[in-house]
Formats: C-alpha cells, structure tokens, sequence
C-alpha cells in the first residue's frame, strides 16, 4: 500500500519564516551600513573639498601679497592716503578678532573694481590710485585689492560674505626670519614683532559636519610671500 506524501508541518513552515526574516533582517543590516558609509564618505568629501577650495584661493592671494608692480617705490595718490599704511603692512592677523587682511595684486584681474590701481612705467615712477585708473601708452596698471577674510558664528566670511559654513576653527601663523635680511624661516607665532620678518604664512581651518556623521577634520596650508616685506 503506499503512502501519500506528507507537506510542511507547523514546526517547518515556522522555521523556514524565520530563516527568511533572519535573511531580510541582514540584507537591511547590510543596505543601511553601506548607506550610513556613504553618507560619511561624501560628507568627508565635502568637507574635503571646502578645504582645498578656500585655501588654494587663499594661498594664491597670499603669495601675491607685497606685489605693488615693477617699482618697490610707489607714491601715495590715493583719495583717502591709505595706501602707503596698507603696502607698509600688506598681511595683517587680528587674534583678538579672527580677522585677517591681505593686500594683494588682483589675481587674473578677475574681481571687479580694485581697492587701489598702481599705474607705472617701470622706470622712472609709480603712483597708487583709487579703484581703477586708466595707464598712459607707456604705462602698465596693476590692480591691487585689500581682501578681509574673518571667522565668525561657525563661518569663514570674505568682507562679510560666507564663503564657508561649518567652521569649527581658523587660526593664522606667520614664518619669521631673524632680521629683516635673512631668508630663512626660524619661528612661527601669531603676533610677529615685526612684518619685515615674516616670510610665510600657515593658515589652518578645521571643519565640522552639520549631520555629525564624520568627526571635525583639520587642514592646513603654508605658502611663502612672492616679495619678502620692508
């Protein structure tokens, strides 16, 4: 006689349900652990990228800094004679206020009307003028911009605009000699006794990520000045 064949009893059919829900439960496990490390690698990236965007413009500016032409005499004809105080100190780092003032030649001639215009002939003379000035056939003009980047409220600003968000810290060391005829580098300190030491910059910026995903991350950049500062 033979037998029928039998199907899944109660005990079977429980632990083939519970094997999948332990199958499903895994294969979330795994979605959301790649989600959540993807999610911290772009946030990582952002920050990354914010970085380096800030600080190569800022190190471009940096080395341009002291660049008032072809002469090192240069005659103040601006409207409110502030051009000679801005070329005597062209970098500037207030602690007390996270505020740093670079007076630099315009790079690519890009950013609209210059602080100052130094038009010469390479020869014989320079004057500075206000915003822009018209040079002579023998003449060359250079634009020259005060650029103020300050860091405020968790923002890096560049004359009271946000450029970065989510700043944790910016801080400015300045490379100094010891006088004013050596070329090598011996210190760093935040407060130079005197500008005409000073041969490079160090800025660092740490960032954070507004979602908490990743932890704050340091970046720091050290350019040396095109012109050493007399």
């Amino acid at each position: 006689m033979k037998h029928r064949a039998m199907g899944f009893g109660l005990i079977e059919i429980m632990i083939s349900l519970l094997l999948g829900l332990l199958i499903v439960a895994g294969v979330i496990q795994i979605f959301i652990s790649a989600k959540n490390t993807y999610l911290s690698q772009n946030a990582s990236a952002v920050m990354q990228e914010d970085a380096r965007f800030i600080l190569t413009k800022m190190a471009q500016e940096i080395r341009m800094v002291g660049m008032f032409g072809c002469l090192a005499t240069v005659k103040d004809s601006s409207a409110n004679s502030d051009f000679a105080a801005a070329q005597m100190t062209p970098v500037r780092w207030d602690n007390a206020t996270s505020k740093l003032t670079l007076v630099t030649a315009d790079v690519g001639n890009n950013g609209g009307v210059p602080t100052w215009t130094v038009v010469s002939d390479c020869k014989s003379g320079a004057t500075a003028r206000t915003g822009t000035a018209i040079p002579a056939a023998t003449e060359l003009a250079f634009p020259i911009r005060q650029l103020v980047y300050q860091f405020a409220n968790k923002q890096l600003l560049l004359g009271g605009a946000v450029i970065v968000n989510n700043v944790n810290d910016f801080s400015v060391m300045f490379g100094t000699a010891n006088t004013a005829s050596d070329t090598t580098v011996t210190a760093y300190t935040a407060t130079p006794a005197s500008m005409a030491t000073v041969r490079s910059v160090r800025l660092t910026l740490e960032l954070q990520d507004a979602t908490g995903r990743v932890k704050n991350q340091k970046f720091s950049v050290m350019t040396a000045l095109r012109n050493r500062l007399y």
